[in-house]
């Protein structure tokens, strides 16, 4: 029979002084305390007993980082998976924040359909390429479980699209924390999220 479960794990702290919107850009390394919550990652799985057989990752510098503690922790070499990678955006390599961007009018253009968004891949094709790479890791092993490492929005599309939400939505509420572990399970023909772990909230601070 195909895997157990999927496990959806976001890549920790990213080294980024200048507070730039990374993306897809390269060289975007973990912290040191990036890894300490990689590490957590790994370890919340290792202490919930479960028999980790595979792991995928997307191919940027900061995941796949993140998946060598998951490499680490269960002997195993992360496989590359192209449709786990950050969605592109236009405003990649620009400051952080909404006021930077409205300070700047020719960028409007970019924020005229939220919904789509319009500034970025849209929602609903993050959504499926994540369902088609669960999909494929499911089928990938005979039984245990399978991690993939990718990044915060792939992640929320998932729990949003499979949990019956708008994929639309507030980036400040979005739920999937640094190094956070987001299980599913196969029921029938259906996933169904089963478990959300935040093991990186200690080193964020939060009780």
């Amino acid at each position: 029979m195909p895997a157990k479960r999927i496990h959806l794990i976001r890549h920790g702290e990213v080294h980024n002084p200048g507070a730039v919107i990374y993306g897809r850009l390269p060289h975007f390394h973990l912290s040191e305390r990036g890894h300490q919550m990689a590490a957590a990652a790994a370890e919340e799985l290792k202490k919930q007993k479960r028999p980790v057989n595979r792991v995928f990752a997307s191919p940027l510098l900061r995941t796949r980082e993140s998946a060598e503690h998951v490499e680490s922790a269960f002997g195993l070499d992360a496989t590359t998976d192209e449709r786990l990678i950050e969605p592109w955006n236009n405003f990649e390599g620009r400051k952080l924040g909404g006021l930077h961007i409205l300070a700047r009018p020719h960028l409007y253009y970019q924020l005229r359909n939220p919904k789509r968004p319009s500034w970025g891949e849209p929602f609903e094709d993050i959504a499926s390429r994540m369902l088609e790479a669960m999909d494929h890791a499911w089928n990938s092993v005979p039984d245990g479980d399978v991690v993939l490492v990718t990044h915060q929005l792939p992640i929320e599309m998932v729990h949003r699209k499979l949990s019956g939400k708008k994929l639309p939505h507030n980036p400040r509420k979005r739920r999937t924390a640094l190094s956070s572990v987001t299980s599913f399970e196969r029921q029938g023909n259906k996933w169904v999220e089963v478990d959300y772990k935040d093991p990186g909230a200690p080193l964020r601070g939060v009780v």
